[in-house]
């Protein structure tokens, strides 16, 4: 197993790495467990054996802790994005089910009986893909926490959304130490880069670019950047929008000024064209992130909640407070 990542979260992932396979009757042990999932319980009776991923950061969560012999494949990548070689090294072995989205019928194809999602990162309220229509066929479902928001109430996006769904998954798949390894290990990382931060007395104000050019796509105070942004030393321009990712009107965005974008890069528009057309737009010319060419690039698998966030917020800084 290859891995993606550095510093001290390297030799944790390394050490899950190592770790035996386990057989079935081990894996078992410890079930059946509860965990809660946005405004459900769910009950496992055995670790899942076919389970599907959706998305990159969700089915990093899944590499990271080791699960891929687990898994029947992963769904919405390479339609939206390009895979790295880190995350193809990681499921060199695993089937791409669906380019973009999964359908019910795919699932039920593959033989799933988890599936790992979000609302809006493959689960639709009010569409065919939700846990209720998936049920029936023995496919049990696990919400992302950053995406509850769609289906209930629930904080403001925060650093503990991952650490949760990291550790329910070692709990759903019986391998808890080395989701709390992880945690432990990503929380001591970040106290120690937040404690030796040298921001200054404001914090920066920032504005995320997702995409969009008559109203831009932006994170609100539900979606993750809003909580790597706080811990960076900045604050989201955004974050009294009652939203995880939604449109606004670019008026707002002129008028709180912010000092820094940062751009999520995805899609079919580049950064560098998303850049260009914030630098090219004579109505953003007052804009002082604009002004001073203040622009930091975020790929989308490290601004949605996964094993990258903790980098994330250590790029974020520095770009907020250069040296």
């Amino acid at each position: 197993m290859t891995s993606f990542f550095t510093g001290p979260r390297a030799f944790l992932f390394a050490a899950a790495s190592c770790v035996v396979s386990l057989s079935f009757a081990q894996w078992t042990q410890a079930a059946p467990v509860t965990v809660q999932s946005c405004n459900r319980q769910v009950t496992f009776d055995a670790p899942p054996q076919r389970a599907v991923s959706n998305d990159v950061n969700l089915t990093e969560m899944m590499l990271v802790l080791g699960l891929q012999d687990h898994m029947a494949g992963y769904s919405g990548v390479s339609g939206w994005r390009t895979i790295d070689e880190t995350i193809r090294a990681g499921v060199a072995e695993l089937p791409e089910l669906a380019a973009r989205y999964a359908t019910k019928e795919v699932l039920i194809g593959a033989d799933a009986d988890f599936y790992f999602a979000g609302w809006n990162y493959g689960l639709k309220v009010g569409g065919e893909m939700t846990p209720e229509n998936l049920a029936p066929f023995g496919i049990k479902v696990y919400e992302l926490t950053e995406s509850c928001i769609h289906v209930m109430d629930k904080p403001p996006a925060s650093m503990e959304d991952m650490y949760v769904d990291l550790r329910n998954l070692g709990r759903i798949f019986g391998v808890s130490e080395r989701a709390e390894a992880l945690i432990a290990g990503y929380r001591a990382e970040l106290a120690d880069f937040t404690a030796n931060l040298n921001a200054g007395d404001e914090p920066v104000r920032v504005f995320v670019y997702d995409s969009g050019e008559d109203a831009p796509f932006t994170a609100g105070r539900y979606a993750m950047p809003n909580a790597m942004i706080a811990a960076a030393g900045g604050v989201n321009i955004m974050n009294d929008l009652n939203k995880s990712w939604a449109r606004v009107g670019w008026e707002p965005v002129i008028e709180r000024n912010p000092q820094v974008i940062v751009i999520v890069n995805y899609g079919d528009v580049t950064a560098a064209q998303k850049r260009d057309f914030l630098r090219n737009n004579p109505a953003f010319a007052d804009i002082d992130a604009v002004k001073n060419n203040r622009f930091v690039v975020l790929d989308y698998v490290e601004a949605t909640p996964g094993p990258r966030n903790i980098d994330a917020v250590k790029k974020l800084a520095a770009a907020f407070w250069p040296a």
